[in-house]
């Protein structure tokens, strides 16, 4: 079995390489607006590898997920080149929401702060 700093950094390479594949060998007109990978996280037997992305335009989220989907195959065999591993795992993308979770919370915290201060005057 893999050690688990051996797993966080192909995880962290993995992420990488996808952002790089993603940005200079994809082609999909659907991949594009503002996005990043968060995080790529390879299971301790190198098989699978769940990647989080982040969208920030939520209207692009479902066009970016067809995207990857579709592109799975080519983007799994560039990973396969770039990074060194007897088996390059498969690719479980996830569409992380967190960023557009906090900014909702913000708002609504934002709105209990003017309520509260109007109250008090």
């Amino acid at each position: 079995m893999a050690s688990f700093d051996r797993i966080d950094r192909i995880s962290a390479e993995v992420a990488r390489e996808l952002d790089h594949i993603l940005r200079d060998e994809v082609h999909d007109p659907r991949i594009g607006g503002t996005w990043s990978i968060l995080r790529a996280e390879v299971t301790r037997d190198l098989r699978y590898c769940k990647v989080r992305v982040s969208v920030l335009e939520p209207e692009r989220r479902k066009e970016m997920m067809a995207a990857l989907k579709s592109a799975a195959g080519f983007i799994r065999r560039e990973l396969g080149r770039r990074v060194e591993l007897r088996y390059v795992p498969e690719l479980i993308f996830e569409m992380d929401t967190n960023i557009e979770y906090a900014a909702h919370i913000n708002e609504i915290l934002k709105r209990e702060e003017e309520e509260h201060g109007r109250h008090d005057s």
